[in-house]
């Protein structure tokens, strides 16, 4: 039980560590640009399978 909450110590400190910096807003910030690119690409994908005749 005592290295389950070492381990749970040492993940909050390094989540407080890249929370305090800043990191995680400019990580977010990459995701949610990733997720509208492929949802992009996806769209343009089954816009273009229909277009072709196939089933998407």
């Amino acid at each position: 039980m005592l290295k389950l909450s070492l381990g749970f110590l040492a993940g909050a400190i390094i989540a407080a560590v890249l929370g305090f910096s800043g990191l995680v807003g400019a990580a977010a910030d990459i995701a949610n640009a990733l997720f509208i690119i492929f949802l992009l690409f996806f769209v343009i994908s089954a816009i273009s399978r229909t277009v072709q005749g196939k089933q998407v």
